[in-house]
């Protein structure tokens, strides 16, 4: 075809409006975020594996064990509604209205559900509206063990980069929600080596975030995938850290499945992790 045909030349007078229009979209975008990004006042990480990426509503469909075909019923109860007050940081880094299931775009290989952190920030903002706009920072990846969050390490520097993108308007990071241990449970040897890997990773948490003192809540198992939970929950009890409160998720309803908490539990679970930091 000529480039000087008339469909051609409708093409090339159409570029530069399309242009136009995408550049429109960039700013429109990028000012928004930035609105939202200056409305963010207090900045909470929750970090860890699979029962606080949430598997609330998560139903398996498969009847081979060990072989997943998950999906999730969509059923989010007026704990776990969306509020304006609520942002996320989405995968992309950017603040958006945060609603369930808040680890969509951040535990990509999962089925992800309900979990504990929006029945906690609604609980929070109910018994404290003065708190003003709540950031949640999504960074939990279902199946992982302590050993995956070493410093350095992947999902570590990825936690760390999105509490440093959090703040970069202002706000403040006021805890760390902490849910994991499961993958511990597996081996002695790793059940042992818990309580120093934990601290450690604490540690460099609020050494690399310039926090010394940050908040850490974190959960005590109510399921376990290997017979050693008891020896992981010890650990968790007896952290050697200032400043660390502990939260316990042992008799909290368990799906079918027997390891994941089920929305009613995380409901549960987030009011209690409410109250821990309402208490700090």
């Amino acid at each position: 075809m000529d480039i000087y045909s008339p469909c051609c030349a409708s093409r090339k007078t159409m570029l530069p409006y399309l242009l136009l229009v995408l550049l429109a979209h960039a700013r429109w975008v990028s000012t928004a975020d930035l609105a939202n990004c200056s409305l963010v006042k207090n900045i909470f990480i929750l970090a860890g594996q699979s029962n606080i990426s949430g598997r609330g509503g998560v139903i398996n469909h498969s009847l081979r064990p060990g072989v997943a075909n998950e999906t999730w019923d969509g059923v989010i109860p007026l704990e776990c509604q969306a509020n304006p007050s609520i942002l996320r940081l989405s995968g992309g880094l950017r603040w958006v209205e945060a609603q369930e299931p808040l680890h969509k775009d951040i535990d990509v290989n999962n089925t992800c559900g309900v979990g504990p952190g929006m029945p906690f920030a609604n609980t929070v903002l109910k018994r404290d509206p003065s708190v003003g706009v709540i950031g949640l920072v999504p960074c939990a990846v279902g199946g992982t063990s302590i050993t995956e969050w070493a410093p350095g390490g992947f999902l570590y520097k990825q936690m760390i980069k999105r509490t440093k993108a959090a703040t970069r308007c202002g706000g403040s990071v006021r805890a760390l929600l902490w849910y994991q241990g499961e993958s511990d449970t597996k081996t002695l040897e790793d059940a042992k080596m818990y309580k120093r890997r934990l601290e450690s990773f604490f540690k460099h948490v609020r050494h690399d975030l310039q926090l010394p003192t940050l908040p850490v809540i974190q959960v005590g198992l109510a399921t376990a995938l290997g017979p050693y939970m008891e020896l992981v929950r010890k650990a968790q009890r007896e952290i050697n850290v200032g400043n660390v409160r502990y939260v316990d998720a042992k008799g909290l309803q368990v799906g079918p499945d027997y390891v994941h908490l089920t929305t009613a539990a995380q409901i549960q679970l987030g009011q209690m992790l409410a109250d821990a930091f309402l208490r700090i």
